[in-house]
């Protein structure tokens, strides 16, 4: 039975990895998982200097899932380098570096800074606000969307992924933006724009207002928009939202997605990666399915 699969040229031993930003950079997950064991580790947001994020509280439950409005917390590139990577790269996976920025050059220094690290693929947070166009995110405006590819594929020396946000009106048009921009893939989706008030208090529950929902409540909206992608482009598509079993991420491959990320789910079940990928297995086995890229794409 093979679980093997290439994404953008790069072999994953099973089409399983993190979701940014609910994994840490693996230190925080290796008592309960065997990082060995995954596809690839999907490390948090990593910045061109270090980022304090939002003032608390940012994080909040909801129904179905969770909303958070971290901003992006992290300790920088120098950190990340000197710290972080050492630690993955003692485990036999793939290392994608999810990288953020405020400005086109913050994430230029970060893709320079890590052309010459060992590391197997690049994702690009366009969820970001771009400051110098007054706070949208780089990946609300195609064009926008087309420049800052474009742009990172020049100085890029790994494979490069492009994180698009579900909060537009048309997900295809940003997936075939970053497609024109030279984006090796695609991954899909981050999370919904949402708020919670605390009718007891009559605040809002997060310091922020708004977060980002994530969790079972989006899988729905998730496998929609990666089967509209999957079926825009040529590139592969990297699908998450709401993932908890192996079942979910089938949905996910069966839509058109080559790999899937399991994020939220990390934090009240610490081995859901592992889980996702033996309940892969087991519906295989039950299928009668001998190769998981059969399954990719399979519902048309």
């Amino acid at each position: 039975m093979n679980l093997s699969v290439d994404f953008a040229g790069v072999r994953m031993k099973n089409p399983v990895t993190t979701a940014s930003g609910t994994f840490g950079s693996g230190a925080e997950y290796g008592e309960f998982v065997d990082l060995n064991c995954l596809g690839a580790v999907t490390t948090k947001g990593v910045a061109n200097k270090p980022w304090p994020g939002n003032p608390t509280p940012r994080v909040c439950e909801t129904y179905g899932g969770m909303l958070n409005a971290i901003g992006l917390q992290n300790p920088g590139i120098d950190v990340f380098v000197d710290r972080d990577l050492p630690f993955l790269q003692k485990y036999d996976t793939n290392v994608i570096v999810n990288v953020c920025g405020r400005t086109e050059e913050d994430y230029l220094e970060v893709v320079e800074r890590l052309a010459s690290q060992e590391v197997q693929m690049l994702e690009i947070n366009i969820s970001c606000p771009n400051v110098e166009a007054g706070g949208i995110a780089f990946g609300q405006d195609p064009k926008m969307v087309e420049r800052i590819t474009r742009r990172i594929k020049e100085k890029a020396k790994q494979p490069v992924i492009m994180k698009l946000s579900p909060n537009v009106t048309d997900i295809a048009e940003m997936a075939r933006a970053a497609e024109a921009g030279g984006a090796d893939g695609v991954s899909l989706i981050n999370t919904l724009t949402g708020m919670k008030i605390d009718v007891h208090r009559r605040a809002f529950a997060l310091a922020n207002k708004t977060g980002g929902m994530s969790g079972p409540a989006v899988k729905p909206v998730a496998v929609r928009m990666v089967y509209q992608v999957a079926r825009a482009v040529q590139i592969p598509v990297l699908g998450m939202g709401g993932i908890q079993t192996g079942e979910d991420a089938l949905e996910f491959l069966m839509a058109g997605a080559t790999m899937v990320a399991v994020g939220t789910a990390n934090f009240h079940n610490p081995t859901a990666t592992a889980d996702v990928i033996a309940g892969i297995g087991r519906f295989m086995e039950e299928q009668g399915v001998e190769d998981v890229r059969e399954l990719i794409g399979c519902v048309r």
